[in-house]
């Protein structure tokens, strides 16, 4: 199935770097799959790594200019950017995700979920961002094997 279908998306419907990139620390992730009148990601990054052809088009990323920063996270107003770091330890990936419900501690275990809201397993949390009026950002910890599927929490 695909996203205009179910409404799900997959990696097949993302722009994803290199293996290399990967390896290489912190990158982000946009998982933006409708063309609409949007552009705050662009403003926010301040290497210049996220590109639209014009107002209406999907967001492109240049993922040798990203840092894996976050700027752009909490300022995606549909929740669709992440930053993954498969470099994070030898077993587990870092995930940082825009999250507007109650926020969890860090420390906190929760469960990790898929796009779907299925279950994938336990993620310990690394750190917890909230500035006033912005979208809260929860740095997760998961099995590498995870990194591309976890998009979401349940504390």
């Amino acid at each position: 199935m695909s996203y205009e279908e179910d409404g799900i998306i997959t990696n097949e419907d993302i722009q994803i770097p290199s293996k290399e990139r990967f390896e290489s620390g912190p990158v982000v992730i946009i998982e933006c799959p409708q063309s609409i009148p949007c552009n705050p990601c662009v403003d926010a990054c301040p290497f210049h790594a996220i590109s639209m052809n014009d107002i209406n088009a999907l967001p492109k990323i240049d993922f040798e200019k990203c840092t894996g920063c976050g700027s752009c996270i909490s300022k995606c107003p549909g929740l669709a950017i992440f930053v993954v770091d498969t470099t994070y330890s030898d077993n587990e990936a870092l995930i940082k995700i825009p999250y507007e419900f109650a926020l969890p501690k860090t420390g906190d275990t929760v469960k990790a979920l898929d796009r779907k809201g299925e279950l994938k397993g336990d993620a310990r949390v690394i750190n917890v961002i909230k500035e006033k009026d912005k979208t809260g950002i929860v740095s997760i910890a998961v099995k590498k094997t995870l990194a591309m599927e976890v998009r979401n929490i349940r504390c």
